[in-house]
């Protein structure tokens, strides 16, 4: 039987996971919502991330969250230069050509880093990756604390940029109505890459929160992108509320299903919602009705 002060911890905890879950899901959600694509390739993208901060932290000797700030912009230039260049000219054939463009990009991206890193699991270790903050009785992660600020700080952030600049005002014009935005001028294959490359830049600030607590292989991608699209599903298909709350909560459920289950079975409570959502709310809780 669990206290519940350990109860409160694993739930605290969970939902400061969550955080970083729901900043992941964002660039998924933002780039379904203007583009209307699934992107296979998401996973394999956070791995990248994710291998550059290590690379940064070893190398350089830079820290973790320090190396967030040049990641993002390369990220941000990944991204948009893959829209422009690979992804963009596939869209022009059958629907079916973008999906299979992005599940190819994610194979090649991953035999990559099999290549250059082979199959061996890095980690990082900083003096605050264990280090806890103690909340009256409870016991917090602080590397889980930073998470769940820096989240909620992107995430205003980004509908910011979504709401007060003409940027922003442009992508949403696109994501509603694409021929009257382009009648009116706007570019939309510009739209498009800023938008995958808004995305790519929301994995760069995930992957710098998450390399002080998990570790990095070229195959990490594909478990944090099922957990992605599990967010996404549930907040529904590009809502930034939806992917937020939604990753809150899945990190919540995951923790409790953790303390009570054990750690191999704690991601049953997520796909048990996955299948739930599916079945009774298949637009998710924040998406519009077809």
């Amino acid at each position: 039987m669990y206290s519940p002060q350990i109860i409160l911890e694993a739930a605290l905890n969970g939902l400061m996971t969550g955080a970083v879950y729901a900043l992941i899901a964002l660039g998924l959600t933002l780039i379904y919502g203007v583009l209307h694509i699934i992107n296979f390739a998401h996973g394999a993208l956070l791995t990248c991330a994710m291998f550059a901060v290590w690379i940064a932290w070893a190398v350089l000797g830079m820290d973790p969250y320090l190396a967030i700030l040049p990641l993002v912009p390369l990220m941000f230039v990944l991204g948009y230069g893959l829209q422009r260049f690979v992804i963009g000219p596939a869209s022009h054939g059958d629907d079916g050509n973008i999906l299979l463009v992005t599940l190819g990009l994610s194979i090649v991206l991953e035999n990559v880093l099999l290549a250059l890193f082979q199959s061996d699991t890095r980690t990082l270790d900083t003096d605050y990756s264990f280090q806890v903050v103690a909340l009256g009785p409870l016991l917090l992660s602080y590397p889980r604390l930073i998470g769940l600020g820096v989240a909620v700080v992107v995430t205003g952030l980004l509908w910011l940029v979504l709401n007060r600049t003409d940027t922003g005002k442009a992508i949403r014009a696109v994501a509603k109505e694409k021929l009257g935005a382009n009648l009116v001028g706007i570019d939309v294959p510009h739209v498009y890459a800023v938008t995958f490359g808004l995305g790519c830049a929301c994995l760069a600030v995930a992957a710098g929160l998450l390399m002080p607590t998990f570790y990095v292989n070229p195959r990490i991608g594909g478990a944090f992108v099922l957990v992605a699209f599990t967010v996404v599903v549930l907040g529904g298909m590009g809502s930034l509320p939806g992917a937020l709350l939604g990753g809150l909560f899945i990190g919540v459920v995951e923790s409790l299903c953790g303390l009570f289950l054990g750690d191999s079975l704690g991601q049953i409570g997520i796909f048990l919602i996955f299948i739930a959502v599916l079945l009774v709310r298949p637009t998710g809780l924040f998406g519009a009705k077809a």
